[in-house]
């Protein structure tokens, strides 16, 4: 047991916190009965400033803190370009893609694709989006969840899972979306608050009491981390198994800029159900506009939390640390150093309560976004599939009742499949890899449906079959190419299908259920236009001054 008891106080704090929250907005008014809307649109009420922070605590979870703090110390502060092409995405997202899902008033991105093409669409896709949230997204947060429980308590990864699996469901399955946004927004001041505490630490560690000059000397130490556009062969990093491969093949240098990392970010902003479900519960386009600039500034402060700690254990571990840190960082049962321990790692040098904070900053991440995911999962299990093939007529009681029942499902099955995880060197690569198999169709399919009315059903259906196909053909037919690189290559397949078939099945007719795209329906706010001003100069100038 690593932790003291200023430590264990402040956990056990947070954790009645969170729950007590949790269960308290859960709450309904004498007499109401929680409907579907209630449910899983938190009775579209959250304001702008819940909105953002529940984008940022449904988004960095322990794949930003366990995942790309590993990335950090394998490949650098490349990886932040996850984190600062997000916040240009989510000006894109809330300028061209909110006002018509707001303005269509859906629930789930399967219910926009029966709006626009139909039932065949909406279902492949919701089955596609249920699959990966509990077999890509849910496991892997459970998996490096319990790792860091497992470094820094010693607790056996298996309890792991399943502590933070119950924790996540005790307040999330009766509470719905209202109790997983609310307490997002405790959730957001503790995993910034405890992650800059980390960051803090760990530069103090290499500056030698000064982090400001433990920030130079990364620079120092490890030029090469500090580059944000690799080139093929410039860098090769450890493949979990003893060897290296080129860190290339995951950050294939200008396509992070101008290529697949495009289809990743707006694939993941703009059409994943457990992150645009925070913006179709506020009260109204505005709230969820400016929602979305407050997630776009935290997103530019992630990478100083999930990112600079990594790299620092690397000068740690480079510098030959003390024998306590490298055997922390060394995985015991290959006996190699693991990227994905570094933060972990990091945790057991804070000083009492500090370390407590940052454990709950930690524990914030893990459980928000698994109970976002846990959420989202059931509502789409519940309108796009029970609703529609079960009981078309279910009760509003009944809704609510079948999505606990699905939350609670999603996190059984991502439990048992969790510990399979652990031959990983890098979780966050993982994610992002097996994310891309589906991303390039669903960005077709949506992009194609709303920006051109000729966009047939038949063609966002091929669209939605052979997504998954054709990644895996090039994956494994091409192995040497990026996988960021492949999205790319399948979006343009894809998407010259999609062309062709509208053109021959519609023969140059608007499709039926195409949207009316206007200059009216993408109008924003000034506040809203100077914020997005401001984050584009900021990622600009980040990337002059890292290139």
């Amino acid at each position: 047991m690593l932790l003291e008891p200023l430590d264990l106080i402040v956990f056990i704090g947070y954790c009645c916190l969170i729950v007590g929250l949790g269960l308290y907005v859960s709450r309904e008014k004498k007499g109401h009965v929680k409907d579907s809307k209630d449910y899983f649109l938190a009775s579209k009420a959250l304001p702008w400033w819940a909105v953002g922070a529940s984008l940022i605590a449904s988004n960095i979870s322990a794949e930003q803190f366990i995942g790309m703090s590993g990335s950090g110390f394998a490949l650098g502060l490349a990886i932040a370009t996850y984190e600062w092409m997000a916040a240009a995405t989510l000006l894109v997202v809330a300028i061209f893609f909110l006002p018509v899902y707001i303005k269509k008033g859906i629930y789930t991105m399967p219910g926009f694709l029966l709006d626009r093409y139909d039932a065949r669409v909406r279902t492949t896709m919701a089955v596609f989006w249920l699959l990966l949230y509990v077999l890509v997204n849910l496991t892997s947060v459970l998996y490096l969840g319990a790792l860091s429980l497992n470094t820094i308590l010693d607790v056996p990864l298996t309890y792991g899972i399943i502590g933070l699996a119950l924790f996540a469901m005790v307040y999330s399955i009766y509470g719905g979306l209202k109790a997983v946004a609310w307490t997002d927004v405790v959730q957001v001041f503790f995993l910034v608050a405890g992650g800059l505490a980390t960051t803090y630490l760990a530069l103090n560690i290499v500056g030698e009491g000064d982090p400001w000059q433990g920030l130079g000397l990364l620079r120092q130490e490890v030029p090469g981390h500090f580059s944000m556009i690799l080139d093929k062969g410039e860098m090769m990093i450890p493949d979990g198994k003893g060897g290296t491969y080129d860190a290339y093949l995951d950050l294939p240098g200008l396509s992070v800029l101008v290529g697949g990392m495009w289809i990743v970010n707006l694939s993941y902003w703009g059409f994943n159900q457990y992150i645009t479900q925070r913006a179709l519960a506020a009260k109204d386009l505005n709230e969820a506009q400016l929602g979305v600039i407050f997630a776009g500034f935290l997103k530019l402060l992630m990478p100083l939390i999930v990112v600079i700690p990594g790299i620092a254990a690397l000068v740690i571990v480079n510098k030959g640390g003390d024998s306590t840190f490298i055997q922390s960082m060394t995985d015991p049962v290959t006996g190699l150093i693991k990227s994905d321990r570094a933060y972990p790692t990091l945790l057991q040098l804070l000083p009492a309560g500090l370390k407590g904070l940052a454990f709950a900053a930690l524990t914030a991440a893990i459980v928000s976004s698994l109970a976002s995911m846990a959420n989202s999962t059931s509502t789409i299990f519940t309108m796009d599939i029970y609703k529609q093939y079960v009981d078309k007529d279910a009760s509003e009681v009944k809704q609510v009742r079948v999505g606990r029942i699905a939350a609670f499902v999603a996190f059984l099955v991502a439990a048992l499949v969790a510990p399979a995880l652990g031959t990983l060197d890098q979780a966050f690569q993982f994610i992002q890899e097996y994310t891309g198999f589906v991303s390039p169709g669903v960005f077709a399919i949506f992009f194609f449906g709303v920006f051109w009315k000729k966009t047939t059903s038949n063609a966002a259906l091929t669209a939605a079959i052979l997504t998954i196909p054709l990644s895996t053909v090039l994956k494994f037919g091409l192995p040497n190419l990026p996988f960021i690189d492949r999205m790319g290559v399948v979006f343009l397949v894809i998407a010259a299908l999609i062309i062709a078939i509208s053109l021959y099945e519609g023969k140059g007719k608007d499709h039926p259920n195409s949207i009316e795209v206007n200059k009216e329906l993408f109008q924003t706010s000034m506040i809203f236009k100077i914020g997005a001003i401001v984050i584009a100069s900021i990622i600009a100038a980040l990337y002059i001054i890292f290139w």
